[in-house]
Protein backbone atom coordinates (compact mmCIF):
# COMPACT_ATOMS: atom_id res chain seq x y z
CA UNK A 1 0.00 0.00 0.00
CA UNK A 2 1.44 3.27 -1.37
CA UNK A 3 2.38 6.18 1.49
CA UNK A 4 -1.13 7.97 2.32
CA UNK A 5 -3.23 6.04 0.60
CA UNK A 6 -6.64 4.90 2.40
CA UNK A 7 -6.26 0.87 3.97
CA UNK A 8 -8.53 -0.97 1.85
CA UNK A 9 -10.39 -2.56 5.02
CA UNK A 10 -11.56 1.19 6.46
CA UNK A 11 -14.70 2.13 5.43
CA UNK A 12 -15.22 -1.42 3.80
CA UNK A 13 -18.61 -2.85 3.52
CA UNK A 14 -17.93 -6.89 3.65
CA UNK A 15 -20.72 -9.28 2.82
CA UNK A 16 -20.49 -12.25 5.31
CA UNK A 17 -21.01 -15.96 3.30
CA UNK A 18 -22.15 -18.58 5.41
CA UNK A 19 -21.43 -21.68 2.69
CA UNK A 20 -23.36 -24.20 4.21
CA UNK A 21 -26.16 -22.09 2.84
CA UNK A 22 -25.12 -19.96 -0.10
CA UNK A 23 -24.86 -22.34 -3.09
CA UNK A 24 -24.92 -25.71 -3.70
CA UNK A 25 -22.88 -27.46 -6.69
CA UNK A 26 -22.00 -30.48 -5.45
CA UNK A 27 -25.89 -32.00 -5.22
CA UNK A 28 -25.34 -32.54 -1.82
CA UNK A 29 -27.93 -30.09 -0.28
CA UNK A 30 -25.35 -28.58 1.75
CA UNK A 31 -23.28 -25.07 0.02
CA UNK A 32 -19.59 -25.45 -1.10
CA UNK A 33 -16.57 -23.33 -2.42
CA UNK A 34 -17.44 -23.90 -6.08
CA UNK A 35 -20.98 -22.21 -5.17
CA UNK A 36 -19.18 -19.09 -3.98
CA UNK A 37 -17.25 -18.72 -6.54
CA UNK A 38 -19.69 -19.58 -9.01
CA UNK A 39 -22.13 -16.57 -7.20
CA UNK A 40 -19.29 -13.74 -6.83
CA UNK A 41 -20.50 -12.18 -9.79
CA UNK A 42 -23.74 -11.20 -7.81
CA UNK A 43 -21.79 -10.32 -5.30
CA UNK A 44 -19.45 -7.87 -6.78
CA UNK A 45 -22.67 -6.35 -8.30
CA UNK A 46 -23.89 -5.48 -5.01
CA UNK A 47 -21.14 -2.70 -4.18
CA UNK A 48 -19.11 -4.05 -1.62
CA UNK A 49 -15.70 -4.14 -1.11
CA UNK A 50 -14.71 -7.87 0.51
CA UNK A 51 -16.12 -10.85 1.66
CA UNK A 52 -15.90 -13.16 4.83
CA UNK A 53 -16.05 -16.60 4.14
CA UNK A 54 -17.51 -18.81 7.32
CA UNK A 55 -15.72 -21.82 9.09
CA UNK A 56 -14.45 -24.81 5.47
CA UNK A 57 -11.99 -25.86 7.50
CA UNK A 58 -11.97 -29.57 8.53
CA UNK A 59 -14.52 -30.34 11.00
CA UNK A 60 -17.02 -32.74 12.44
CA UNK A 61 -19.45 -30.21 12.19
CA UNK A 62 -20.93 -30.53 15.81
CA UNK A 63 -20.80 -26.94 15.99
CA UNK A 64 -21.19 -26.55 11.81
CA UNK A 65 -17.55 -25.69 11.14
CA UNK A 66 -16.67 -24.10 14.36
CA UNK A 67 -15.32 -26.76 15.95
CA UNK A 68 -11.89 -27.14 13.78
CA UNK A 69 -10.39 -30.54 13.47
CA UNK A 70 -7.62 -29.73 11.12
CA UNK A 71 -7.33 -25.67 11.02
CA UNK A 72 -4.72 -26.44 7.45
CA UNK A 73 -7.46 -28.46 5.89
CA UNK A 74 -10.54 -27.88 3.90
CA UNK A 75 -13.44 -29.84 5.08
CA UNK A 76 -14.37 -32.29 1.83
CA UNK A 77 -18.15 -31.16 2.59
CA UNK A 78 -16.96 -28.07 0.92
CA UNK A 79 -14.40 -29.02 -1.44
CA UNK A 80 -10.84 -28.81 -1.68
CA UNK A 81 -7.56 -26.15 -1.20
CA UNK A 82 -7.26 -25.76 -4.61
CA UNK A 83 -11.14 -24.33 -4.65
CA UNK A 84 -10.47 -21.72 -2.09
CA UNK A 85 -7.67 -20.92 -4.67
CA UNK A 86 -10.25 -20.33 -7.28
CA UNK A 87 -12.44 -18.25 -5.21
CA UNK A 88 -9.19 -16.34 -3.80
CA UNK A 89 -8.48 -15.67 -7.62
CA UNK A 90 -11.93 -15.07 -9.13
CA UNK A 91 -12.52 -12.62 -5.80
CA UNK A 92 -8.98 -10.66 -6.77
CA UNK A 93 -10.44 -10.68 -10.49
CA UNK A 94 -13.49 -9.23 -9.75
CA UNK A 95 -11.88 -6.34 -7.44
CA UNK A 96 -12.74 -8.32 -4.07
CA UNK A 97 -10.75 -9.23 -0.91
CA UNK A 98 -11.24 -12.27 0.27
CA UNK A 99 -11.68 -12.71 4.24
CA UNK A 100 -12.26 -16.10 6.23
CA UNK A 101 -13.25 -16.89 9.91
CA UNK A 102 -10.68 -18.25 12.14
CA UNK A 103 -11.34 -19.91 15.30
CA UNK A 104 -8.41 -19.67 17.79
CA UNK A 105 -10.08 -19.72 21.18
CA UNK A 106 -10.84 -23.87 20.36
CA UNK A 107 -10.60 -26.63 18.23
CA UNK A 108 -12.89 -29.72 18.19
CA UNK A 109 -12.58 -32.45 20.47
CA UNK A 110 -11.21 -34.56 17.17
CA UNK A 111 -8.19 -32.06 16.60
CA UNK A 112 -5.04 -33.91 17.07
CA UNK A 113 -3.33 -31.66 19.45
CA UNK A 114 -6.39 -32.57 21.95
CA UNK A 115 -6.45 -36.12 21.39
CA UNK A 116 -2.56 -35.41 22.47
CA UNK A 117 -3.24 -33.66 25.03
CA UNK A 118 -6.33 -35.42 26.83
CA UNK A 119 -4.02 -39.01 27.42
CA UNK A 120 -1.76 -37.82 30.27
CA UNK A 121 -0.68 -35.36 32.10
CA UNK A 122 2.86 -35.77 31.04
CA UNK A 123 2.91 -35.75 27.26
CA UNK A 124 4.25 -33.05 24.99
CA UNK A 125 0.67 -30.71 24.80
CA UNK A 126 -0.18 -31.49 28.31
CA UNK A 127 -0.95 -28.07 28.94
CA UNK A 128 -2.26 -26.60 25.87
CA UNK A 129 -5.57 -27.22 26.78
CA UNK A 130 -7.38 -25.42 30.06
CA UNK A 131 -7.28 -28.07 32.22
CA UNK A 132 -8.31 -28.38 36.19
CA UNK A 133 -8.26 -30.33 39.54
CA UNK A 134 -11.96 -30.80 40.42
CA UNK A 135 -12.72 -29.78 44.20
CA UNK A 136 -12.59 -31.83 46.84
CA UNK A 137 -16.22 -33.23 46.64
CA UNK A 138 -15.85 -34.16 42.58
CA UNK A 139 -17.62 -31.00 41.82
CA UNK A 140 -16.48 -28.57 38.77
CA UNK A 141 -13.60 -25.87 39.64
CA UNK A 142 -15.81 -22.92 39.81
CA UNK A 143 -19.05 -21.71 38.40
CA UNK A 144 -18.25 -20.73 34.84
CA UNK A 145 -20.65 -21.81 32.78
CA UNK A 146 -20.92 -22.66 28.84
CA UNK A 147 -22.95 -20.50 26.64
CA UNK A 148 -24.77 -23.58 25.11
CA UNK A 149 -25.52 -25.38 28.22
CA UNK A 150 -24.76 -26.59 31.81
CA UNK A 151 -20.79 -25.73 33.22
CA UNK A 152 -17.80 -24.93 31.26
CA UNK A 153 -16.19 -27.87 32.30
CA UNK A 154 -16.24 -31.99 31.03
CA UNK A 155 -14.90 -34.48 32.98
CA UNK A 156 -11.99 -36.32 31.15
CA UNK A 157 -11.06 -40.12 33.22
CA UNK A 158 -7.76 -40.22 31.40
CA UNK A 159 -6.33 -37.59 33.67
CA UNK A 160 -8.58 -37.66 36.43
CA UNK A 161 -9.42 -33.62 35.83
CA UNK A 162 -11.59 -31.34 34.10
CA UNK A 163 -11.36 -29.57 30.66
CA UNK A 164 -13.07 -26.33 29.84
CA UNK A 165 -15.20 -25.05 26.92
CA UNK A 166 -16.96 -21.96 26.60
CA UNK A 167 -19.20 -23.33 24.07
CA UNK A 168 -20.08 -27.64 23.28
CA UNK A 169 -18.11 -30.26 25.12
CA UNK A 170 -16.44 -31.21 22.43
CA UNK A 171 -14.89 -27.75 21.61
CA UNK A 172 -12.16 -27.87 24.23
CA UNK A 173 -10.39 -24.49 24.94
CA UNK A 174 -7.48 -23.88 24.15
CA UNK A 175 -4.97 -22.52 27.01
CA UNK A 176 -3.96 -19.09 24.63
CA UNK A 177 -1.72 -17.90 27.68
CA UNK A 178 0.87 -21.22 26.55
CA UNK A 179 3.67 -19.51 23.91
CA UNK A 180 3.84 -22.67 22.64
CA UNK A 181 -0.12 -22.33 21.31
CA UNK A 182 0.57 -19.19 20.36
CA UNK A 183 3.27 -20.16 18.36
CA UNK A 184 1.14 -22.69 16.57
CA UNK A 185 -1.85 -20.77 15.95
CA UNK A 186 0.30 -17.64 14.69
CA UNK A 187 1.66 -20.35 12.06
CA UNK A 188 -1.87 -21.51 11.09
CA UNK A 189 -2.84 -17.64 10.34
CA UNK A 190 0.39 -17.33 8.17
CA UNK A 191 -0.56 -20.51 5.99
CA UNK A 192 -3.77 -18.76 5.26
CA UNK A 193 -1.76 -15.64 4.56
CA UNK A 194 0.94 -16.94 2.29
CA UNK A 195 -2.42 -18.82 0.43
CA UNK A 196 -4.23 -15.14 -0.27
CA UNK A 197 -6.25 -14.70 2.25
CA UNK A 198 -6.60 -10.99 2.77
CA UNK A 199 -7.63 -10.49 6.56
CA UNK A 200 -9.45 -12.94 8.98
CA UNK A 201 -13.02 -12.46 11.10
CA UNK A 202 -11.51 -13.57 14.46
CA UNK A 203 -14.51 -15.63 16.18
CA UNK A 204 -14.99 -15.37 19.89
CA UNK A 205 -11.80 -12.62 20.59
CA UNK A 206 -12.45 -12.11 23.93
CA UNK A 207 -12.47 -15.97 25.04
CA UNK A 208 -8.77 -16.49 24.37
CA UNK A 209 -7.39 -16.36 27.75
CA UNK A 210 -9.00 -16.79 31.06
CA UNK A 211 -8.09 -16.09 34.66
CA UNK A 212 -5.50 -18.05 36.07
CA UNK A 213 -7.09 -18.04 39.30
CA UNK A 214 -10.46 -19.82 38.25
CA UNK A 215 -12.32 -17.29 39.97
CA UNK A 216 -15.65 -17.52 40.25
CA UNK A 217 -17.62 -15.22 38.04
CA UNK A 218 -20.25 -12.70 40.06
CA UNK A 219 -23.56 -12.85 39.51
CA UNK A 220 -25.16 -10.22 37.16
CA UNK A 221 -27.16 -7.08 37.65
CA UNK A 222 -29.81 -8.11 35.15
CA UNK A 223 -29.33 -10.52 31.77
CA UNK A 224 -28.23 -8.90 28.91
CA UNK A 225 -31.05 -8.81 26.56
CA UNK A 226 -33.25 -8.87 29.03
CA UNK A 227 -35.48 -11.28 31.11
CA UNK A 228 -36.18 -12.89 27.45
CA UNK A 229 -32.59 -14.40 27.67
CA UNK A 230 -33.74 -16.21 31.11
CA UNK A 231 -33.76 -19.42 29.14
CA UNK A 232 -30.16 -19.87 29.56
CA UNK A 233 -28.31 -19.64 32.67
CA UNK A 234 -25.13 -18.57 31.32
CA UNK A 235 -26.27 -14.39 31.50
CA UNK A 236 -27.48 -14.82 34.68
CA UNK A 237 -23.28 -14.07 35.41
CA UNK A 238 -20.85 -11.25 34.84
CA UNK A 239 -18.22 -12.73 32.55
CA UNK A 240 -15.51 -10.94 34.46
CA UNK A 241 -12.74 -13.76 34.53
CA UNK A 242 -13.56 -16.56 32.06
CA UNK A 243 -13.83 -13.96 29.21
CA UNK A 244 -12.77 -10.29 28.62
CA UNK A 245 -9.32 -10.64 30.28
CA UNK A 246 -6.91 -7.91 29.86
CA UNK A 247 -3.91 -10.41 29.02
CA UNK A 248 -5.91 -11.68 25.68
CA UNK A 249 -4.25 -7.94 24.43
CA UNK A 250 -0.78 -9.22 23.95
CA UNK A 251 -2.07 -12.20 21.93
CA UNK A 252 -3.79 -9.80 20.00
CA UNK A 253 -1.03 -7.70 19.70
CA UNK A 254 1.13 -11.27 18.02
CA UNK A 255 -2.06 -11.95 15.80
CA UNK A 256 -1.63 -7.48 14.43
CA UNK A 257 2.19 -8.11 13.93
CA UNK A 258 1.96 -11.08 11.72
CA UNK A 259 -0.93 -9.00 9.69
CA UNK A 260 1.04 -6.57 9.37
CA UNK A 261 4.18 -8.45 7.63
CA UNK A 262 1.83 -8.66 5.11
CA UNK A 263 1.69 -5.35 4.44
CA UNK A 264 -2.96 -4.74 3.62
CA UNK A 265 -4.10 -7.59 5.65
CA UNK A 266 -7.18 -6.95 8.34
CA UNK A 267 -7.93 -8.60 10.96
CA UNK A 268 -11.64 -7.58 12.41
CA UNK A 269 -12.45 -8.99 15.81
CA UNK A 270 -16.17 -10.32 17.19
CA UNK A 271 -16.46 -8.94 20.82
CA UNK A 272 -19.05 -9.18 23.34
CA UNK A 273 -22.02 -7.39 24.36
CA UNK A 274 -21.25 -6.74 27.71
CA UNK A 275 -18.73 -3.82 28.66
CA UNK A 276 -18.41 -3.19 24.91
CA UNK A 277 -17.42 0.61 24.64
CA UNK A 278 -14.41 -0.64 27.18
CA UNK A 279 -13.70 -3.83 25.03
CA UNK A 280 -13.95 -2.41 21.74
CA UNK A 281 -11.33 0.77 22.77
CA UNK A 282 -9.38 -1.74 24.16
CA UNK A 283 -9.16 -4.37 21.14
CA UNK A 284 -8.90 -1.42 18.58
CA UNK A 285 -6.20 0.18 20.11
CA UNK A 286 -2.80 1.06 17.84
CA UNK A 287 -1.29 -2.28 17.33
CA UNK A 288 -4.29 -4.49 17.71
CA UNK A 289 -7.49 -4.95 15.69
CA UNK A 290 -8.29 -2.83 12.46
CA UNK A 291 -11.79 -3.70 13.28
CA UNK A 292 -14.29 -4.83 15.66
CA UNK A 293 -17.97 -5.70 16.12
CA UNK A 294 -19.73 -7.04 18.37
CA UNK A 295 -23.36 -8.04 19.51
CA UNK A 296 -24.64 -4.67 20.14
CA UNK A 297 -27.13 -4.24 17.43
CA UNK A 298 -27.63 -7.80 16.54
CA UNK A 299 -29.74 -8.45 20.01
CA UNK A 300 -31.80 -5.04 19.59
CA UNK A 301 -35.54 -5.69 19.18
CA UNK A 302 -36.13 -1.74 18.47
CA UNK A 303 -33.59 0.53 16.83
CA UNK A 304 -33.97 3.87 16.13
CA UNK A 305 -31.83 7.23 15.30
CA UNK A 306 -31.17 7.98 19.49
CA UNK A 307 -30.24 4.87 20.04
CA UNK A 308 -27.43 3.99 17.08
CA UNK A 309 -26.32 7.46 17.92
CA UNK A 310 -25.84 6.36 21.55
CA UNK A 311 -23.51 3.46 20.30
CA UNK A 312 -21.45 5.05 18.08
CA UNK A 313 -20.73 7.65 20.97
CA UNK A 314 -20.00 5.08 23.86
CA UNK A 315 -17.67 2.89 20.66
CA UNK A 316 -15.91 6.08 19.61
CA UNK A 317 -16.18 8.11 16.63
CA UNK A 318 -13.32 11.12 16.79
CA UNK A 319 -10.94 10.35 14.52
CA UNK A 320 -8.02 8.85 16.83
CA UNK A 321 -10.41 5.96 17.87
CA UNK A 322 -10.80 2.60 16.83
CA UNK A 323 -13.06 1.52 13.89
CA UNK A 324 -16.17 0.02 14.67
CA UNK A 325 -17.80 -2.64 11.67
CA UNK A 326 -21.32 -2.31 12.36
CA UNK A 327 -23.38 -5.24 12.07
CA UNK A 328 -27.01 -5.57 12.00
CA UNK A 329 -27.42 -9.30 11.06
CA UNK A 330 -25.31 -12.98 11.00
CA UNK A 331 -24.89 -16.04 11.22
CA UNK A 332 -25.45 -16.49 15.20
CA UNK A 333 -28.84 -13.98 15.71
CA UNK A 334 -32.35 -13.61 13.98
CA UNK A 335 -33.03 -11.95 10.86
CA UNK A 336 -33.63 -8.62 11.65
CA UNK A 337 -36.51 -8.03 9.50
CA UNK A 338 -38.30 -10.57 12.11
CA UNK A 339 -36.81 -9.63 15.41
CA UNK A 340 -37.20 -6.11 15.13
CA UNK A 341 -40.67 -4.25 16.37
CA UNK A 342 -40.72 -2.01 13.77
CA UNK A 343 -40.95 -1.26 10.09
CA UNK A 344 -43.86 -3.74 9.79
CA UNK A 345 -45.50 -1.84 7.20
CA UNK A 346 -42.76 -0.74 5.42
CA UNK A 347 -40.99 -3.46 3.08
CA UNK A 348 -37.25 -3.15 3.24
CA UNK A 349 -37.18 -0.90 5.73
CA UNK A 350 -33.96 -2.78 7.05
CA UNK A 351 -32.51 -1.27 4.01
CA UNK A 352 -32.45 1.92 5.42
CA UNK A 353 -30.86 1.16 8.65
CA UNK A 354 -28.26 -1.21 6.81
CA UNK A 355 -27.50 2.07 4.65
CA UNK A 356 -27.32 4.08 7.70
CA UNK A 357 -24.69 2.34 9.29
CA UNK A 358 -23.13 2.37 5.97
CA UNK A 359 -22.78 5.94 6.33
CA UNK A 360 -21.40 5.73 9.99
CA UNK A 361 -17.43 6.32 10.25
CA UNK A 362 -16.43 2.29 10.52
CA UNK A 363 -16.91 -0.44 7.93
CA UNK A 364 -20.19 -2.89 7.53
CA UNK A 365 -21.18 -6.37 7.43
CA UNK A 366 -23.96 -7.00 5.07
CA UNK A 367 -25.13 -11.05 5.63
CA UNK A 368 -25.95 -13.03 2.97
CA UNK A 369 -29.91 -12.45 2.30
CA UNK A 370 -29.56 -8.99 3.92
CA UNK A 371 -29.65 -7.27 0.93
CA UNK A 372 -32.78 -9.72 -0.33
CA UNK A 373 -34.24 -8.60 3.67
CA UNK A 374 -34.45 -11.93 4.12
CA UNK A 375 -37.13 -12.58 7.15
CA UNK A 376 -36.03 -15.75 9.27
CA UNK A 377 -37.05 -18.99 8.70
CA UNK A 378 -39.63 -20.58 10.63
CA UNK A 379 -37.57 -24.39 11.30
CA UNK A 380 -39.80 -26.88 12.73
CA UNK A 381 -38.16 -28.59 15.84
CA UNK A 382 -37.64 -31.71 14.02
CA UNK A 383 -35.56 -30.28 11.49
CA UNK A 384 -33.53 -27.81 14.09
CA UNK A 385 -29.81 -28.58 13.24
CA UNK A 386 -28.35 -26.35 15.66
CA UNK A 387 -27.21 -27.29 18.83
CA UNK A 388 -27.99 -24.55 20.91
CA UNK A 389 -31.75 -24.16 19.56
CA UNK A 390 -32.38 -28.07 20.54
CA UNK A 391 -30.83 -27.58 23.78
CA UNK A 392 -33.24 -24.15 24.86
CA UNK A 393 -36.07 -25.29 22.24
CA UNK A 394 -39.19 -23.83 22.28
CA UNK A 395 -37.66 -21.09 25.03
CA UNK A 396 -34.94 -20.23 22.12
CA UNK A 397 -34.96 -22.08 18.66
CA UNK A 398 -31.59 -21.20 18.28
CA UNK A 399 -29.66 -20.07 14.90
CA UNK A 400 -31.16 -22.28 12.21
CA UNK A 401 -33.42 -19.55 11.27
CA UNK A 402 -30.97 -16.87 10.33
CA UNK A 403 -28.87 -19.71 8.17
CA UNK A 404 -31.49 -21.47 6.05
CA UNK A 405 -30.46 -21.77 2.27
CA UNK A 406 -30.39 -18.53 0.15
CA UNK A 407 -33.25 -18.27 -2.76
CA UNK A 408 -31.52 -17.94 -5.81
CA UNK A 409 -34.81 -18.63 -8.38
CA UNK A 410 -38.55 -17.97 -7.00
CA UNK A 411 -39.46 -21.46 -9.12
CA UNK A 412 -36.55 -23.33 -8.91
CA UNK A 413 -36.42 -26.37 -7.34
CA UNK A 414 -35.39 -26.01 -3.65
CA UNK A 415 -35.16 -21.98 -4.63
CA UNK A 416 -32.16 -22.49 -7.51
CA UNK A 417 -29.87 -23.34 -4.11
CA UNK A 418 -29.95 -26.90 -4.79
CA UNK A 419 -30.82 -29.88 -7.09
CA UNK A 420 -31.86 -32.26 -3.87
CA UNK A 421 -33.63 -31.01 -0.75
CA UNK A 422 -31.25 -28.81 1.56
CA UNK A 423 -29.63 -29.37 4.86
CA UNK A 424 -31.99 -26.79 6.19
CA UNK A 425 -35.49 -26.40 4.24
CA UNK A 426 -35.88 -23.28 2.20
CA UNK A 427 -39.31 -21.85 3.20
CA UNK A 428 -42.08 -20.99 1.02
CA UNK A 429 -41.99 -17.30 1.72
CA UNK A 430 -38.55 -16.92 0.76
CA UNK A 431 -39.26 -17.35 -2.81
CA UNK A 432 -41.13 -13.84 -2.92
CA UNK A 433 -37.62 -12.44 -1.97
CA UNK A 434 -35.44 -14.74 -4.45
CA UNK A 435 -32.86 -12.63 -6.26
CA UNK A 436 -34.24 -13.31 -9.63
CA UNK A 437 -37.85 -11.91 -8.56
CA UNK A 438 -35.81 -8.56 -7.02
CA UNK A 439 -33.58 -8.42 -10.33
CA UNK A 440 -35.76 -6.56 -12.13
CA UNK A 441 -37.63 -4.44 -9.56
CA UNK A 442 -36.34 -1.39 -9.74
CA UNK A 443 -37.67 -0.53 -6.37
CA UNK A 444 -36.73 -3.78 -4.98
CA UNK A 445 -34.82 -4.27 -1.74
CA UNK A 446 -31.85 -5.54 -4.00
CA UNK A 447 -31.77 -2.82 -6.02
CA UNK A 448 -32.25 -0.20 -3.18
CA UNK A 449 -28.94 -1.81 -1.67
CA UNK A 450 -27.39 -2.14 -5.29
CA UNK A 451 -28.09 1.72 -6.17
CA UNK A 452 -27.12 2.60 -2.67
CA UNK A 453 -23.80 0.68 -2.36
CA UNK A 454 -23.05 2.32 -5.58
CA UNK A 455 -23.73 6.02 -4.99
CA UNK A 456 -21.31 5.59 -1.47
CA UNK A 457 -18.27 4.17 -3.16
CA UNK A 458 -18.75 7.74 -5.48
CA UNK A 459 -18.51 9.24 -2.42
CA UNK A 460 -15.06 8.94 -0.54
CA UNK A 461 -15.61 10.81 2.42
CA UNK A 462 -17.47 7.49 3.55
CA UNK A 463 -14.25 5.93 4.29
CA UNK A 464 -12.24 8.96 5.65
CA UNK A 465 -14.45 11.76 7.19
CA UNK A 466 -14.61 12.86 10.24
CA UNK A 467 -18.60 12.27 11.83
CA UNK A 468 -20.27 14.84 13.78
CA UNK A 469 -24.19 14.57 14.84
CA UNK A 470 -27.28 16.69 14.94
CA UNK A 471 -29.40 16.40 17.66
CA UNK A 472 -33.47 15.50 16.87
CA UNK A 473 -35.98 13.35 17.44
CA UNK A 474 -35.40 9.91 18.64
CA UNK A 475 -36.57 8.30 15.24
CA UNK A 476 -34.33 10.92 13.18
CA UNK A 477 -30.39 10.01 13.02
CA UNK A 478 -28.37 13.14 11.73
CA UNK A 479 -24.42 13.19 11.44
CA UNK A 480 -22.36 15.00 9.30
CA UNK A 481 -19.27 13.40 7.15
CA UNK A 482 -16.18 15.47 6.49
CA UNK A 483 -12.82 15.64 5.13
CA UNK A 484 -10.43 18.32 3.85
CA UNK A 485 -12.53 18.18 0.47
CA UNK A 486 -15.82 18.41 1.66
CA UNK A 487 -18.47 16.39 3.40
CA UNK A 488 -22.24 14.90 3.01
CA UNK A 489 -25.18 15.83 5.66
CA UNK A 490 -27.04 12.43 6.15
CA UNK A 491 -30.45 12.60 7.34
CA UNK A 492 -32.38 8.91 8.35
CA UNK A 493 -35.84 8.56 9.35
CA UNK A 494 -35.75 5.18 11.42
CA UNK A 495 -39.26 5.15 12.31
CA UNK A 496 -42.76 3.66 10.90
CA UNK A 497 -44.23 7.48 10.25
CA UNK A 498 -42.97 10.88 8.25
CA UNK A 499 -40.86 13.00 10.24
CA UNK A 500 -39.95 17.31 8.81
CA UNK A 501 -37.03 17.88 10.01
CA UNK A 502 -36.52 21.97 10.28
CA UNK A 503 -34.15 23.57 7.53
CA UNK A 504 -33.34 26.14 9.90
CA UNK A 505 -29.85 25.14 11.72
CA UNK A 506 -29.14 22.43 9.42
CA UNK A 507 -26.23 22.49 7.35
CA UNK A 508 -26.94 24.11 3.71
CA UNK A 509 -26.02 22.77 0.23
CA UNK A 510 -26.97 20.70 -2.72
CA UNK A 511 -29.18 18.17 -2.48
CA UNK A 512 -27.52 14.58 -3.72
CA UNK A 513 -29.27 12.31 -5.83
CA UNK A 514 -29.00 8.87 -7.01
CA UNK A 515 -29.00 6.81 -4.01
CA UNK A 516 -32.39 5.09 -4.37
CA UNK A 517 -34.00 7.43 -1.23
CA UNK A 518 -36.05 9.93 -0.89
CA UNK A 519 -36.87 13.50 0.68
CA UNK A 520 -38.20 16.96 -0.40
CA UNK A 521 -38.04 20.29 1.23
CA UNK A 522 -41.30 22.16 1.72
CA UNK A 523 -41.85 25.31 3.64
CA UNK A 524 -38.57 25.25 5.39
CA UNK A 525 -38.88 21.48 6.21
CA UNK A 526 -37.65 18.71 5.41
CA UNK A 527 -39.92 15.79 5.16
CA UNK A 528 -38.65 12.38 5.21
CA UNK A 529 -40.97 9.81 4.49
CA UNK A 530 -40.96 6.66 6.73
CA UNK A 531 -37.46 5.12 6.69
CA UNK A 532 -36.46 7.64 4.05
CA UNK A 533 -33.36 9.04 4.23
CA UNK A 534 -31.70 12.40 2.56
CA UNK A 535 -28.24 13.54 1.58
CA UNK A 536 -26.99 17.20 1.29
CA UNK A 537 -23.44 17.67 -0.19
CA UNK A 538 -21.44 20.35 2.03
CA UNK A 539 -18.90 22.39 0.97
Amino acid sequence: MAAGETPWWQGAVIYQIYPRSFMDTSGNGVGDLRGIAERLDYVARLGVDAIWISPFQKSPMRDFGYDIEDMKAVDPLFGTLDDVKQVIDRAHDLGLKVMMDQVLSHTSDRHPWFRESRASRSNPKADWYVWADPKPDGTPPNNWLSLFGGPSWQWEPRRNQYFMHNFLASQPDLDCRNPAVQDALLDTCRFWFDLGIDGFRLDACPFYIHDLDLRDNPPAAKPVGGTRMNFNPYFFQEHVYDIGRPETLAFVERLRALADEFGDRVLLGELEERDGGRLHRAYTAPGRLHLAYGSWLLWAHHLDGAAIRSLAEILGHAPGDGHPCWTLDNHDFMRSPTRLHQGRNHPGFTITLQAALACLRGSVCLYQGSELALPDADIPFERLRDPYGVEFYPAFKGRDGARAPMPWLAAGEHGGFSRVEPWLPLPDDYRAHAVDAQDFEPGSPLNRMRQFLDWRKRHPVFRTGRMVFHAGPPALLAFERRNDHGGVLCLFNLGDEALSVPVAGLPMGQDLAGHGFGGVRRDGLLVLEPWGAHFTALA
